[in-house]
Parts: C-alpha cells; sequence; structure tokens
C-alpha cells in the first residue's frame, strides 16, 4: 500500500558530502513526520533528524551543525544533506514516516489510523 524508497547513499571520504533522498508512494493520505535514522555495524538503529508537517526539526547531537533534514511535501518526499562527514558516520541509512493510508470506499477516500513505515536503508561508507 505504503512504500518508502531511498536512495543517494556510497562511498564518500572524510570531509565529503552525500545528499540522501527518500520518496513516499502508494495509498498516502497525509504524512505527518519524515525522519532519517541510522544503524552501523553491531549497533542500535538511531534517530538521526526528524521533521514533522509543521517544519520543525530535530536532529542527533552528532550530526547537529554538519547534516540538515528537508522536506517536499508536495512531492511526499524527504532529504537529508549530510556535509562534513566522518568514519563515524558509516552505517545503514533508513527513512521512516509515520503516515495515514487511506481505503477506498465507493470512490471515495477516507483516512485510516496512521501507520509507521520504514524504507529499506541505503548504506553510506565514509572511508579515505
Amino acid at each position: 500500500q505504503v512504500q518508502l524508497v531511498e536512495s543517494g547513499g556510497g562511498r564518500v571520504e572524510p570531509g565529503g558530502s552525500l545528499r540522501l533522498s527518500c520518496a513516499a508512494s502508494g495509498r498516502i493520505f497525509s504524512i505527518q513526520t519524515m525522519n532519517w535514522y541510522r544503524q552501523a555495524p553491531g549497533e542500535q538503529r538511531v534517530m538521526v533528524a526528524e521533521t514533522t508537517s509543521g517544519g520543525r526539526t530535530t536532529y542527533a547531537e552528532p550530526v547537529k551543525g554538519r547534516f540538515t533534514i528537508s522536506r517536499d511535501i508536495a512531492k511526499n518526499m524527504v532529504f537529508l544533506q549530510m556535509n562534513s562527514l566522518k568514519p563515524e558516520d558509516t552505517a545503514v541509512y533508513y527513512c521512516n514516516a509515520d503516515i495515514v493510508p487511506y481505503t477506498v470506499v465507493d470512490g471515495t477516500r477516507y483516512p485510516s489510523r496512521y501507520l509507521e513505515f520504514w524504507g529499506q536503508g541505503t548504506l553510506v561508507t565514509v572511508s579515505s
């Protein structure tokens, strides 16, 4: 019904930049928050950056001042601009969103209860 697809990962040298993108598609009535998480090898998945539909943003301490989350509400997309990358930023980055799907009854769309969705992840490797 609803899918999140990330893109933009890859390998970069320390000090470099990458921009991740995530597109939500499917039976979407509305999107509340769109967020980025990451999971380094052997570690738990942690929040990197969050953004609400009202534009409020929150960042994890290790990325403040280096990463910027932004959102294209019309296109149901969220981005993560990552600058001054460090080896410790190496991880699989996941897009996460709280989405209200819709169902169709007699041709009319009705909102369902909001659900949490995850993308498949994109690998970011920071290494010289």
